[in-house]
């Protein structure tokens, strides 16, 4: 059992390991006993997997499989005290669980072989480890290290914060599954580790998805109607107005048209620069 300075001491110094490795089994089952029961303090002592210091990968150089962390289990409460590492716990949870890929970063590929040297050592299902470059966009942070700081420190609303990339940020800002899977399928995989995506590849695949299924509706904002003495439409219309446009959208046969009035106009002088209709009013009484 030692302590995490003890390990980057000796760390790859096989002499130095040897009292430490060659403890009776018996013996570290009782050093984990105590772990297990509060007995030991935390950073005091941590359970190694017995790897090979021979190896050429320094992550197959014992490894920790169990250290003391006295924080609360979101589940579990204070029922323990002992937390599995990562190196420990990843390949036998896809193992259980019957994963068939294992899909990693690229900073997870060196890895490798304490993955598969632990599951070989437990006799267990061995998944296909894939390994692929982060996802990196820009305008925004993806870095679990980095979100986690920003909620915990409460520089944000929760991990659903419409402002971030998380996945439930991005449900909660209105985004749809489908517009997700189509940004993902987009980009596509890749080894390159400085790729850097674009915030607006996601923007269009939301915009695709919307004009697909959202209501399209237009309005005029302030309209003024047409007054019914007019007869000369575009000379009647338009006598103040800079330029008449001769080919404007003219319907006289529409019953009531609504107008859309320069934004330079006042109550004095209306200046009408364009002619304006509801989306596919002609034929539906003339609104």
């Amino acid at each position: 059992m030692q302590t995490p300075d003890e390990i980057k001491r000796v760390q790859g110094k096989e002499d130095e390991q040897s009292l430490e490795r060659e403890r009776p089994i018996e013996e570290s089952l009782k050093f984990f006993d105590d772990m297990k029961r509060d007995m030991i303090e935390e950073g005091k002592a941590t359970l190694r997997m017995k790897q090979d210091l021979q190896s050429d990968s320094f992550n197959m150089y014992d490894l920790i499989a169990y250290r003391i962390k006295f924080t609360p289990h979101p589940h579990a409460g204070d029922k323990w005290c002992i937390y599995p590492s990562y190196d420990y716990a990843h390949c036998i949870v896809d193992s259980l669980e019957n994963v068939t890929h294992s899909l990693c970063t690229l900073e997870f590929e060196t890895r490798r072989a304490s993955y598969y040297w632990l599951l070989d050592a437990l006799g267990l299902y061995q998944p296909y480890v894939w390994e692929f470059c982060r996802l990196n966009v820009t305008n925004t942070v993806m870095s679990k290290r980095k979100l986690n700081r920003l909620v915990t420190e409460k520089w944000v609303d929760g991990w659903d914060d419409p402002r971030l990339m998380t996945l439930a940020g991005l449900r909660r800002r209105g985004v749809t599954t489908t517009s997700i899977n189509a940004f993902v399928r987009g980009i596509g995989i890749t080894r390159s580790d400085s790729s850097m995506i674009r915030l607006d590849s996601l923007e269009y695949h939301i915009r695709e998805e919307l004009n697909k299924t959202a209501a399209h509706t237009m309005v005029v904002l302030n309209p003024l109607k047409n007054p019914a003495e007019l007869e000369d439409w575009l000379g009647d219309l338009n006598p103040q107005s800079k330029v008449v446009t001769t080919d404007a959208y003219v319907v006289p046969l529409l019953k009531k048209c609504y107008f859309a009035v320069d934004k330079n106009s006042s109550p004095e002088k209306l200046v009408f620069n364009r002619t304006v209709t509801l989306r596919d009013s002609y034929g539906k009484g003339g609104k």
